[in-house]
């Protein structure tokens, strides 16, 4: 299959290819309009990239591309740029949520309106077993999920704007965050207690001391724990996939960081590692630091859902999650004035917006020491005149 490109017009380009009718197997000229090319090296990239796509069955006109032959071309484009975890997420939306609403619909022809509707009708009926609508928050991810990829569709050229950009912020779900359930620092004691002959021990207190969250606990190795110095690094977090796959990855965010640890972390991590290297001795290996922290009794990584599963079970009763634990962490460290920069660079938190978007319901006495702070510095100063006087 051959093409070259013609300019009719000043900038406006066209491929022009060469393909066998299917009926009678004579070759005819195809053309091909492209829109907004800068000049003939653009055209010529575009004309190679819609010949390739032929050759491997792929292509579809323009005019006739639907929404659902678009997301298939996408997902496969953003595959090798996101994680096996994102990808599955976002393939499941598309397919499951996206394609049943506007699937049909021909991409060229997208409406804003439409795309409203069609998040107004997932909220009143979106459930695929019929039985309601989906959540604000579900409805919100198939917002962000087909943003991306309509501004994809923007930078292919493929459309001249991004519908779901145009959607103002009143016609986007609306999502109210709930208040994660966290736990006081004596309901922790007690939470403690009851685990200490436990192996979810040391992931209480990695989660409630130091904040780490479920993938950063389980992908923890014993090379990044410094406890002559009391401090851990966080350097990379474990995911595992729908379909049971468990990879490392860097941390949230492409960040490390550091984490200094509590007397009481670096008391019962030292404890614990003379525990494990004892542990498996009795198995016949020898442990160094290459071992995570967290393992099985056999000595394997443990898996983040194993973990997410044991510790449900067992905080039950407390009323609290492992993610729990964390805030109760953020909670804590609030409560006890530690200034919120603090608490965002412990959480691994990409900016301490997020931190306070999160955390402000925690954080209603400070806004009243604030004001106290101020009555009592204009008060003294008010008082100044009489005392000289």
């Amino acid at each position: 299959m051959k093409g070259h490109v013609r300019e009719r017009g000043k900038g406006h380009w066209y491929a022009v290819i060469d393909v066998r009718d299917p009926a009678t197997g004579e070759r005819r000229r195809k053309w091909h309009k492209l829109d907004e090319c800068k000049g003939r090296r653009e055209a010529q990239q575009r004309c190679a990239l819609l010949i390739a796509d032929m050759a491997k069955g792929e292509y579809v006109e323009p005019a006739k591309t639907t929404v659902a032959q678009f997301l298939d071309r996408w997902l496969k484009h953003i595959k090798p740029n996101v994680s096996p975890r994102t990808h599955e997420r976002y393939e499941q939306i598309a397919r499951k949520n996206i394609v049943p609403l506007l699937g049909a619909k021909i991409l060229t022809k997208l409406q804003p309106i439409e795309i409203s509707e069609a998040y107004s009708q997932a909220l009143q009926s979106g459930r695929r077993d019929g039985k309601g609508g989906l959540s604000p928050r579900t409805v919100h991810h198939i917002h962000r999920v087909l943003f991306s990829a309509l501004g994809q569709a923007e930078r292919w050229r493929l459309i001249a704007r991004n519908p779901a950009a145009l959607l103002e912020k009143r016609d986007r779900p609306k999502i109210e965050r709930k208040a994660v359930a966290t736990i006081d620092a004596a309901t922790a004691a007690a939470v403690f207690d009851a685990a200490r002959d436990r192996r979810l021990f040391i992931p209480l207190v990695l989660a409630t001391l130091c904040g780490l969250r479920r993938g950063e606990i389980t992908a923890l190795r014993w090379r990044a724990v410094d406890l002559e110095n009391a401090q851990l690094a966080v350097v990379a977090s474990t995911e595992q996939t729908d379909a049971g796959a468990i990879r490392e990855k860097e941390a949230k965010s492409g960040k490390a960081r550091t984490v200094a640890l509590p007397a009481l972390a670096v008391e019962e991590l030292r404890r614990w590692r003379l525990a494990q290297a004892q542990e498996l001795l009795r198995l016949g290996v020898r442990a160094d630091d290459g071992w995570h922290v967290v393992t099985q009794a056999d000595g394997s990584p443990l898996q983040p859902r194993s973990l997410t599963h044991v510790m449900s079970a067992f905080l039950d009763q407390w009323g609290v999650t492992l993610h729990g634990l964390r805030h109760s962490h953020a909670s804590h460290m609030l409560a006890a004035k530690v200034h919120p920069k603090v608490v965002q660079e412990r959480l691994g938190h990409s900016s301490i917006a997020i931190t306070m978007d999160i955390y402000s319901h925690l954080m209603p006495n400070m806004q009243g020491e604030a004001a106290a702070a101020v009555d009592g510095a204009l008060r003294a100063a008010i008082k100044k005149p009489d005392d000289v006087g």
